[in-house]
């Protein structure tokens, strides 16, 4: 039970740190705005077993988009810190490293530039979108406060 209530803890802390991050940097240009309404649309039309679009026009809007976004954005967060942590007390057991965490949760980037960004037609890391070079830079700045925010959480807990 302790192991579910801290990976649910971790992944919810690691993604409000996320998202607290990107409104920050995203004010500096440097990294682009997390659109809460693409992942409601792509939760969406994964829900009607839909997962590859070839161009994001094609995403068409749903009702309460916004709302299922962070909805969704909130259970992708604990999920994959939930994999971490079962897999740690699996494999390794005893108490869950900090640094193993935050390095995994740096590492979740890799879901997002092979697998988010070309299911949405914007190619590998988001380089066929209008934002190029900025579409990683930003992955990789959201998953490294994701895996701080779930190393603080493990720290506290």
């Amino acid at each position: 039970m302790e192991i579910l209530i801290t990976g649910i803890i971790a992944g919810v802390l690691g993604t409000i740190l996320m998202d607290l991050s990107n409104l920050l940097l995203a004010r500096t240009n440097i990294v682009t705005k997390i659109d809460i309404k693409m992942i409601g649309r792509m939760s969406a039309g994964w829900s009607r077993w839909r997962f590859f679009y070839y161009h994001p026009s094609e995403i068409q809007p749903v009702k309460n988009e916004k709302l299922f976004g962070y909805i969704s954005h909130y259970l992708i967060g604990v999920f994959l810190s939930l994999i971490f942590m079962f897999g740690w007390d699996s494999i390794v057991g005893g108490p869950v490293s900090a640094i193993w965490v935050f390095v995994y949760g740096t590492a979740t980037t890799v879901v997002s530039l092979f697998f988010v960004y070309p299911s949405l037609g914007l190619g590998i890391a988001g380089m066929q979108s209008t934002e190029g070079i900025k579409n990683p830079v930003s992955c990789i700045a959201n998953h490294t406060f994701f895996g701080a925010g779930m190393a603080i959480a493990v720290l506290i807990l």
